[in-house]
């Protein structure tokens, strides 16, 4: 894939190799899964996996992350499986970047610019637009080294695409100038979205939140009839999108759908991505929806609950919503007891929608009835 003026157009998939280190104490098969979630952001990406390595490494190499002769290896897998980039798991240093580059004469990237690549594809308001250019060039910035080492890099596709690709070869005095007028327009957007939201005070406001691919954008289309594309991918839902729950002519309030959650998300990425997330931050009620299907459920959980806490928002009301029970009803009675307020749904078949329905109401009146006394003492002065 490669991505023009915001326009997605069908080339070559990039053939990947994965790539991760497996430290002495880290258990093998939570960077497994690392691996498989990288797996499928690579897939996200447009990328075809061909090989995933993990080594196994007292330290990391200081020089290429992984060790000498495994970043040979890879030099030689290029060339025989004719693959485009490698994609590392793990956080490198540009030093770290610029050396696999030279010795593999191929794209070398790290889950961070991976994710934030992905972004660039998925981004359609100016606002997320605003935020993705934003976090790729602070990303880019502070990899730069003190010698000036300049943007551009080997070929195209992952890595290289979105908004803040304008130039090629832009120095740090250029980045800043470019970061100082994204986040003036950033502020100025802020303000419009304040006014707007002053609108919707007297409006019962639910986000919807969790774990990428857990189910989110089909319980806005069965809660709301919305009507929004769903993808069997991660970050498929990138710009928030709000629709009105009615449960009378009298009675109605707003439902988003917001950006999903990974694991390692990087915490600049979530401060970045803050204009996104407001939804979920302002919302009166948050639905935490899990896929109770997934093998890593609990983990997935903690994660959803990790950035919330992230945003300021882990101590106001939410409610787990266990989502895809048609896929596994063994966890259920397990999952019920651990969490016994919390609601278990089918998108799918509509199993449990009705009840959701009806704790969201009970959730709604409650709240009303708390903000009718203070609507009448503003009425009265």
């Amino acid at each position: 894939m490669k991505y023009n003026d915001h326009n997605l157009t069908m080339e070559k998939r990039e053939r990947v190799i994965l790539v991760s280190i497996l430290l002495p104490g880290q258990p093998q098969w939570e960077k497994l899964r690392s691996l498989d979630e990288l797996t499928q952001l690579a897939k996200t990406a447009g990328c075809d996996v061909v090989e995933r390595i993990l080594q196994r490494l007292p330290a990391p190499n200081p020089r290429y992350f992984i060790g000498r002769g495994k970043a040979e290896q890879l030099a030689q897998y290029a060339r025989t499986y004719d693959i485009d980039a490698f994609i590392f798991d793990d956080e490198l240093t540009p030093a770290q970047v610029r050396n696999l580059e030279n010795l593999t004469h191929r794209k070398v990237i790290d889950r961070t610019e991976l994710i934030l690549d992905i972004f660039a594809q998925h981004a359609r308001t100016t606002t997320a637009k605003i935020e993705v250019e934003l976090s790729q060039l602070k990303f880019r910035l502070a990899r730069l080294d003190k010698r000036g080492v300049m943007l551009s890099r080997l070929g195209g596709g992952i890595g290289t695409r979105g908004p803040g690709e304008k130039q090629l070869e832009i120095d740090r005095r250029k980045i800043r100038t470019r970061i100082r007028y994204l986040e003036s327009k950033l502020r100025a957007i802020e303000v419009s979205k304040a006014i707007q939201r002053k609108r919707r005070l007297t409006m019962f406001k639910v986000a919807i939140v969790g774990y990428a691919n857990a189910g989110k954008s089909s319980l806005l289309n069965v809660l709301t009839r919305a009507n929004v594309k769903v993808e069997d991918k991660l970050f498929s839902t990138l710009d928030p999108t709000t629709r009105v729950l009615a449960f009378s002519p009298f009675d109605k309030l707003v439902v988003t759908d917001t950006v999903g959650f990974v694991r390692n998300l990087p915490h600049e990425l979530i401060a970045s991505f803050k204009s996104t997330l407001e939804e979920a931050i302002i919302a009166d009620l948050r639905l935490h929806v899990v896929d109770i299907s997934h093998p890593y459920v609990e983990d997935h959980i903690a994660t959803g609950n990790d950035i919330l806490e992230l945003l300021g928002v882990a101590d106001k009301p939410k409610l787990y919503v266990f989502n895809k029970i048609d896929k596994d009803r063994i966890l259920v009675p397990v999952l019920k007891q651990k969490y016994p307020d919390a609601i278990f749904v089918s998108c799918l078949t509509g199993e449990g929608i009705p009840e959701l329905k009806d704790r969201i109401r009970k959730l709604y009146e409650r709240w009303k009835a708390n903000l009718r006394p203070k609507v009448k003492e503003v009425q009265c002065l």
